[in-house]
């Protein structure tokens, strides 16, 4: 399992609206220049976190994006499940409904597999934007 760039740079630009949290909105371009990303791949994860509703988006000259909600209400968990789908490691684990394994009935790997990706989940549904702000040294946002 290896999580995609989508995921890595979706965790890392929702950190950069995190840490201005109540600074009002910034630009793709802004948050681009800060990641060394290319403006084009952050506008497709941009698109699809704000359809998540984890973001949102304000017009104008002084447009841009922010946080739809406080940092420590954002889990890495829900960046990932909005930009990547949910985490999968295997099909009889976490596949589509109705899948049945022939080797199901007498697999011993299995439980191990349900345990790791349990594991997986439990630490990025629990970890927050806020989480990493502090773990970064950066002061957290006053909230409104």
């Amino acid at each position: 399992m290896r999580l995609s760039t989508k995921g890595r740079y979706g965790v890392l630009a929702m950190y950069e609206l995190a840490r201005r949290y109540g600074d009002g909105p910034i630009s793709i371009k802004e948050i681009s220049a800060i990641q060394d990303f290319s403006n084009a791949y952050m506008e497709q994860l941009f698109s699809a976190l704000k359809k998540s509703g984890l973001i949102k988006s304000l017009r104008g000259a002084r447009g841009g994006y922010q946080l739809s909600r406080p940092p420590a209400e954002i889990t890495v968990g829900q960046i990932i499940d909005a930009l990547e789908g949910p985490i999968e490691l295997a099909e009889c684990v976490g596949g589509p409904k109705g899948f049945v394994c022939k080797k199901s009935a007498d697999c011993v790997t299995r439980g191990l597999w349900m345990e790791v990706q349990e594991s997986i989940r439990g630490i990025i549904d629990h970890r927050t934007l806020a989480d990493l702000l502090i773990q970064s040294g950066a002061v957290l946002p006053v909230e409104d």
